[in-house]
């Protein structure tokens, strides 16, 4: 089979072997002075082609309006005269600033209009010349201006067109003869393979283990009068076996950055969500519904309300499309997208009913956990104990005098000090605290004590005790937390 090597016939080399030169010169340089001829010649034909090219874009901008004006002027129902003033005025008085490309705006000569004007003003100067040297009549000048002006711009029309038609011949015939040779600016990639591996599967949302920390309740009872003798000791409760902790700890899933971003996203932008699923392939995995909810929870918590009903809202849009199949996602927002009347009611009824219950669950757990706060109460260990309050109506008076039983060992000094003191500490208790005394009530009093933390609150009871504000017909007097009363009971 005979071997084609036509092909090679338009490729142009600079050091073929059949250069012929003088004897005097060596080859070498006659191969560089053809190198440098073939690459001289080949720019100067670029450069001539991008003139080409820019002359003709031009002329076609110029062309119609030159054509119009002179078939204005060739109208009989037109002053050929005043018309051609007007458009000489419009163009000296409101110039456009349109220009081709790559020519200075600022120049009036360099814009489309500039270029006319020099054209119109051109073709003035003819006229009027040609006018003056036919020694027509005064009466005849206007007719013959205005004809001579008509016929000097279609003059000047045809031979724009066939500028143009010369130039895309001659930059036809250019085209074809930079085509002829193969250069290095005709090599391209003709077919180009790769693989690239596909992504991998994003990971599962991950959770998290709460850690809990084991506590032993220690329930005692603590005796106010510290001249009673004291009860005794309630036995410790048992600690509960390590494998009950294991088995309540539940596992939260954790919101990742994507998720986060997602769950920004204003309720009922459909749109937006299906642009965020498709651009963040991590949000359609295992958990994301489940940690969005987990997110709206802590939101609801913290009165960040709208931030939850987001959350609220993601989470079900992904565990609707997960319910629709492989293909949920592009099937779900399809629908709601597009407006689909009944979906959109469905969904949205769905959104305000689970909202609704995360609601109601909040409030529900904190409830249970203002419920199972630690507190401190007193309660009389026999019911039949009454428990009063001797809360002092002022400081000590400045003549103290002690009468009565009893008193006769009593110094009046130490007697004066113990008052004063009872009456500062009595002044240092809050003062819903102190109005609580003041009513002698025991409900009063254990409801002030219940509001406040655990170590205030024994501290109170200490400093009540210490200035015998607390009354009792019985010894027995404890303070009962919520173990406490579990271990009593």
């Amino acid at each position: 089979m005979p071997l084609n090597y036509s092909k090679w016939d338009q490729l142009e080399v600079s050091d073929d072997s059949d250069i012929e030169g003088h004897p005097n010169v060596d080859h070498k340089s006659l191969v560089r002075w053809r190198q440098r001829d073939i690459h001289e010649k080949r720019e100067a034909r670029k450069i001539k082609i991008t003139q080409l090219q820019a002359n003709i874009n031009c002329d076609n901008v110029l062309l119609p309006r030159v054509t119009t004006i002179s078939s204005k002027l060739a109208d009989p129902s037109t002053d050929p005269i005043s018309y051609f003033n007007s458009q000489v005025e419009k163009l000296e008085k409101d110039p456009s600033k349109d220009c081709p490309p790559g020519n200075d705006p600022s120049k009036p000569e360099q814009t489309y209009d500039g270029m006319l004007l020099i054209l119109l003003r051109g073709v003035t100067d003819v006229v009027k010349k040609r006018v003056q040297a036919s020694n027509v009549a005064e009466s005849e000048k206007d007719a013959k201006l205005g004809k001579e002006l008509a016929t000097e711009m279609a003059m000047h029309a045809e031979q724009l067109k066939k500028s143009i038609d010369d130039k895309k011949r001659e930059l036809e015939q250019e085209l074809k003869e930079q085509n002829k040779k193969i250069t290095s600016e005709d090599i391209h990639d003709g077919f180009d393979s790769k693989y690239v591996p596909p992504k991998p599967e994003p990971k599962p949302v991950s959770v998290s283990k709460p850690k809990k920390s084991k506590k032993v309740k220690e329930a005692t009872y603590e005796v106010l009068n510290p001249g009673a003798s004291s009860p005794a000791p309630v036995p410790e409760p048992s600690p509960e076996p390590e494998g009950k902790y294991d088995e309540e700890e539940t596992e939260l899933p954790e919101l990742t950055p994507v998720l986060e971003g997602f769950s920004k996203i204003v309720v009922g932008d459909y749109q937006k969500s299906w642009e965020y699923i498709q651009a963040h392939r991590d949000v359609y995995v295992d958990g994301a519904s489940d940690a969005l909810l987990v997110a709206a929870f802590t939101a609801e918590g913290e009165g960040k309300k709208k931030y939850a009903k987001q959350c609220v809202h993601q989470s079900l849009l992904l565990q609707y499309c997960e319910k629709l199949g492989r293909d949920g996602p592009r099937m779900f927002f399809r629908k709601m997208t597009a407006g689909d009347k009944r979906a959109i009611d469905i969904f949205r009824n769905d959104f305000e009913n689970t909202y609704k219950h995360l609601v109601s669950r909040v409030k529900a757990t904190k409830a249970e956990a203002a419920a199972a706060q630690e507190q401190i109460q007193l309660v009389a260990e026999d019911p039949s104990t009454t428990i009063n309050f001797n809360v002092p109506e002022g400081p000590p008076p400045e003549n103290l005098a002690l009468e009565g039983p009893g008193t006769e060992n009593l110094n009046v000094e130490e007697v004066r000090k113990a008052l004063q003191m009872q009456w500062d500490i009595f002044k240092g208790f809050p003062e819903d605290l102190q109005e609580a005394l003041g009513s002698n009530k025991l409900e009063e009093v254990n409801k002030v004590l219940g509001n406040m933390d655990v170590p205030t609150a024994e501290s109170i009871v200490q400093r009540l005790n210490i200035a015998g504000i607390l009354s009792f017909s019985d010894d027995n007097i404890r303070d009962q937390t919520s173990g406490g009363a579990a271990a009593s009971a």
